[in-house]
């Protein structure tokens, strides 16, 4: 299961997601819900990079499935956007494959 964790503040803005594992829907190099959230996770790094001037850390390991990202700054309009889509797209993934494959919870600080 592709175990994902979503840091927001007090006004529920994202500040950090982690996710690690991998989904077991299919053999490796075939399961479409690991290709799915790799795709998701890494377009919004690149494009928060891209497009913004935002301030971040970010790892990912292929191996172990691991994906990191944390802003270190102040968040813009558009990194927000970037990474609410995330959010999005990764809660869409639960609610086809449930959560058997992926597990969202979220964390306040």
């Amino acid at each position: 299961m592709i175990q994902v964790t979503i840091i927001r503040d007090v006004e529920k803005q994202v500040k950090e997601i982690t996710c690690k594992g991998h989904a077991g829907y299919a053999a490796s190099g075939q399961d479409i819900i690991c290709a799915a959230v790799s795709a998701l996770t890494l377009n919004m790094a690149n494009s928060v990079e891209a497009f913004t001037g935002d301030s971040f850390e970010g790892e990912m390991d292929e191996e172990t499935g691991g994906f990191s990202f944390r802003f270190t700054g102040s968040v813009s309009r558009e990194s927000r956007l970037l990474i609410d889509s995330l959010v999005l797209g990764l809660t869409n993934i639960q609610e086809s494959y449930g959560k058997k494959y992926i597990h969202i919870r979220y964390k306040e600080v």
